[in-house]
């Protein structure tokens, strides 16, 4: 029988993978478990740690069970530096079978530790579909955590399972997703190649294995909550036939300045000198622009980019963190005289920001994004509404939930799939699209929409809410299941 660590009391692992979207969702997700009386045991690796550490030495302070334990990374045994222990440090695109073979070298130090602790639950990233099997061998129940949206889980079954990018003309044709609550339209090349094509890769091969564990595992749980997306977690749920479960908006757990600043990294700018500069805006005042931490564009788009943030003549904060440039460390991009003339009415940011505390200053009126699934949530929660600029993954589904279904976003018409090197849209479609969401007629009807999902994204947490029942019913199946060990 497995040791039971009292009355109700249970212990859980969480397992991320290894780039920032993911790890800090599992992190805030690790704090609401803790702050449940769940034993928390986050897993990483030492390169690692430290996007955790802070967050749980203080959480442990406070008296709450949580703690980190860490697995060696064998990226040297698979050819990668050994600094390179996280997704946005690959060195290059054939960098990346590498490194899901490193993660994969991890299943047997995972299993001496659940031999070792023999926790309750399993909670690991999408991205590791041999946890099922490893939590298998001793009875623990697995479930996959999924760093996006239930709409992109319905829509990419959708893809997968109708292929309707194969019926079109031309790659620029409109096609709807099949069977889905609304007609939502893309092109073949805004479907990822890996889905498109008819070759078989590496990483085809992995989301082969991905799907598989999805029918293996114990469940699944979701940083989302009903209210944002109620067709689409029914769908899921009852057409899919999908056991999961809603416990977001995670970013709302974070209550203090504190913990809103250091999420993730530590900020690269005093969070109280931009306070101090949004402080001095009006309300709905400023442009927020930022594409997360692996968004790699293309010189020629950046200074686009720039020239369209200009054009505008709006205020704005503006985080650059483009990979090539921090590898060379120039700007060669940047327009002559740029800084100077947008001096006052623009703050730049190198490197990491403190988003959650930006995004829910009264100054800021839209959210320039790239559509990840945590910076969506977190502007939903700042109730900001949104330009947007999907790159990659499940981006360009998630962009029609701001668009076209809560209509709380205005598309700058990005058109491809595209891992790295961005380009192709132009400064007017870029400072069209900011002023349509700042300063058009339509914009007082948005923000009105974004601030009552606001009101719904806050209600969901609190006591009664639906991701605080969804919750609570998941602790209680794991009380329950039956205990083998």
């Amino acid at each position: 029988m497995a040791i039971r660590m009292g009355e109700g009391e249970l212990h859980v692992f969480f397992f991320p993978f290894m780039a920032q979207g993911h790890m800090i969702p599992i992190l805030d997700m690790a704090k609401l478990f803790a702050s449940r009386g769940v034993k928390a045991t986050i897993i990483t690796t030492p390169l690692n740690q430290p996007v955790f550490s802070k967050a749980v030495e203080k959480y442990a302070q406070l008296g709450f069970q949580i703690q980190i334990r860490l697995l060696q990374f064998p990226g040297v045994d698979v050819g990668l530096p050994e600094s390179c222990q996280r997704l946005d440090q690959i060195p290059s695109d054939d960098g990346l079978p590498r490194f899901f073979n490193a993660c994969e070298m991890l299943q047997e130090p995972l299993e001496q530790i659940l031999r070792e602790l023999r926790p309750d639950c399993l909670v690991a990233d999408i991205f590791f579909p041999w946890a099922t099997e490893a939590a298998a061998k001793f009875d623990i129940p697995r479930l996959i955590f999924h760093g996006c949206s239930y709409l992109a889980m319905c829509a990419t079954d959708s893809l997968e399972t109708h292929k309707p990018f194969n019926d079109v003309s031309s790659d620029s044709q409109l096609f709807t997703i099949p069977n889905l609550p609304h007609e939502l339209k893309l092109t073949r090349l805004q479907v990822s190649p890996f889905e498109r094509s008819k070759v078989e890769t590496p990483f085809t091969d992995i989301l082969k294995r991905i799907s598989e564990s999805e029918e293996t595992s114990y469940g699944e749980i979701f940083n989302s909550f009903y209210e944002l997306e109620p067709d689409y977690a029914e769908q899921y749920k009852n057409v899919l036939g999908r056991r999961a479960w809603s416990v977001g908006p995670l970013s709302l757990y974070n209550r203090d300045v504190e913990d809103k600043a250091q999420r993730g990294k530590k900020s690269s700018i005093d969070e109280l000198k931009c306070l101090e500069w949004l402080d001095s805006k009006n309300p709905h005042s400023v442009v927020y622009i930022c594409f997360g931490s692996v968004a790699n564009f293309a010189p020629s788009q950046l200074q686009e980019l720039a020239l369209g943030i200009e054009d505008s003549g709006l205020d704005f904060v503006w985080v650059i963190r483009n990979k090539s440039e921090e590898d060379n460390g120039s700007e060669k991009w940047m327009p002559g005289g740029f800084e100077e003339r947008t001096k006052g009415k623009g703050l730049i940011i190198r490197g990491w920001a403190p988003q959650v505390l930006i995004l829910d200053h009264p100054a800021i009126g839209a959210f320039v994004t790239h559509c990840g699934w945590n910076s969506i949530q977190e502007g939903v929660c700042a109730g900001v509404p949104m330009v947007t600029w999907p790159l990659f993954a499940e981006q360009f589904v998630n962009e029609k939930l701001m668009t076209d279904i809560l209509q709380t976003g205005i598309g700058v018409g990005s058109k491809e799939w595209k891992l790295s090197d961005n380009d192709g849209v132009k400064r007017e479609a870029i400072a069209e699209a900011i002023k349509k969401v700042m300063i058009s007629e339509e914009s007082e009807a948005m923000r009105n929409r974004a601030k009552t999902m606001k009101d719904k994204a806050r209600k969901a947490i609190e006591e009664g809410g639906s991701s605080y029942l969804d919750f609570n019913s998941l602790l209680d199946e794991l009380r329950a299941y039956p205990a083998k060990h």
